[in-house]
C-alpha cells in the first residue's frame, strides 16, 4: 500500500511541471477550456441582441483592472479564480436552467468546472496563508460588486429572456477579459509559485 501511495505521489509531482518540480503552471488546457467556454456562450444565443437593446446596461466590468497591469501575480490569479467562480455560480442558478438549452448549459458548467479545478491545483500553492486576506482586497471586492450588480439586474428584470441575453453577452465580455488575464499570468512566468 505504501508503495502505491508513493507511486501516486510521484506521478502527481511529475505532472506539476518540468523536472517534477512542485511549480504550478497554467496549462494550455486551461486556455483551450476558456476558448471552448466562450464558444458555448456564443452558441447559447436564443434571441437577437438587437431585440433586447432597451434592456442594455453597463455593468461596470472592471476591464482596466483585469486587462491592465495593475495586479501583482497573486492578485491576478485570485481575480481570475473569482471571476470564473462567479460566472459558474451565475449559470448554476435554478433560474438560469429555465433560460438556456440544457445541453449547452451543462457543457458550459462542465467547462467552467474544469477551469476552476485546474486553478484549484494552484490555488493553495499561490495563496497559502494569504487566502482570507486576499479575499478582502479591493480587486476581489470590485469583482464581487460587479457580479452582485448582474444578479440585481436579473432580479429587477424578473429573469426575463432579454435580461438573460444581456447577461450572456456581458459574460462573454467577462470571459474574454479572464482569458486576457490568463495570458498575462502566463507571460508573468507561468509558474505561479515564483514571485
Amino acid at each position: 500500500m505504501a508503495f502505491v501511495l508513493s507511486l501516486l505521489m510521484a506521478l502527481v509531482l511529475v505532472s506539476y511541471g518540468p523536472g517534477g518540480s512542485l511549480g504550478c503552471y497554467l496549462s494550455r488546457r486551461l486556455m483551450l477550456d476558456a476558448r471552448e467556454n466562450l464558444r458555448l456562450l456564443d452558441r447559447m444565443n436564443r434571441l437577437s441582441p438587437h431585440s433586447c437593446l432597451q434592456g442594455r446596461k453597463d455593468f461596470g466590468l472592471p476591464q482596466e483592472m483585469v486587462e491592465g497591469d495593475q495586479l501583482q501575480k497573486d492578485q491576478a490569479f485570485y481575480v481570475l479564480y473569482e471571476m470564473l467562480q462567479q460566472i459558474f455560480n451565475l449559470f448554476r442558478t435554478e433560474r438560469s436552467s429555465a433560460a438556456w438549452n440544457t445541453i449547452l448549459l451543462e457543457q458550459l458548467h462542465t467547462g467552467l468546472q474544469q477551469q476552476l479545478e485546474d486553478l484549484d491545483t494552484c490555488r493553495g500553492l499561490v495563496m497559502g496563508e494569504k487566502d482570507s486576506e486576499l479575499g478582502k482586497m479591493d480587486p476581489i471586492m470590485t469583482v464581487k460588486k460587479y457580479f452582485q450588480g448582474i444578479h440585481d439586474y436579473l432580479q429587477e428584470k424578473e429573469y426575463s429572456d432579454c435580461a438573460w441575453e444581456i447577461v450572456r453577452v456581458e459574460m462573454m465580455r467577462a470571459l474574454t477579459s479572464s482569458t486576457t488575464l490568463q495570458k498575462r499570468l502566463t507571460k508573468m512566468g507561468g509558474d505561479l509559485n515564483s514571485p
